[in-house]
């Protein structure tokens, strides 16, 4: 199984068609917020089942503030993460994760991308497509892949 995970899109879709060109096919879609008002567009545009949460620059959505989903054996909680003060530091989001029984928790919010294993959380934040922060500032999103053993593999990637 093959999700790609963006976040923080901010209205302009330009990466995000790039990078679905260059990944497709996938099996899911997870956008971890700061859609701000492109949620139908991005859903066509995936071509297959999509979850997406609300950032904290999406005012006018129906969209929730996060998604619990089961995937290929794993549970995850997906929140933007700004409710949860992820600028600072992880701990409370991996902590919401871990008292909510999930081993994997994808959100957004910061513009950097990381991925990190603390205790029996697994924590990853893309990164943003429109307006990244890390280093050089490359454009990035990750990549989630459930094997056949149901071993779950998270890569980085750039623009």
């Amino acid at each position: 199984m093959k999700i790609l995970v963006v976040s923080d899109t901010h209205g302009k879709d330009g990466n995000l068609e790039k990078v679905l060109k260059k990944v497709k096919p996938i099996d899911a879609l997870i956008h971890c917020g700061d859609i701000e008002g492109r949620e139908d567009y991005i859903a066509v545009l995936a071509e297959c089942p999509s979850y997406m949460v609300a950032g904290n620059n999406d005012f006018f959505t129906d969209l929730p503030r996060e998604i619990e989903l089961d995937l290929g054996g794993h549970r995850l909680l997906i929140a933007h993460g700004h409710n949860y003060g992820v600028n600072m530091d992880l701990s409370r989001i991996v902590e919401e994760a871990y008292a909510r029984k999930k081993d994997i928790v994808l959100f957004g919010h910061t513009h950097k991308p990381v991925i990190v294993r603390k205790g029996a959380v697994t924590a990853v934040n893309p990164g943003s497509l429109s307006y990244p922060r890390q280093e050089g500032r490359n454009p990035s999103f990750a990549i989630m892949e459930i094997d056949h053993k149901g071993e779950v593999h998270f890569t980085l990637n750039y623009l």
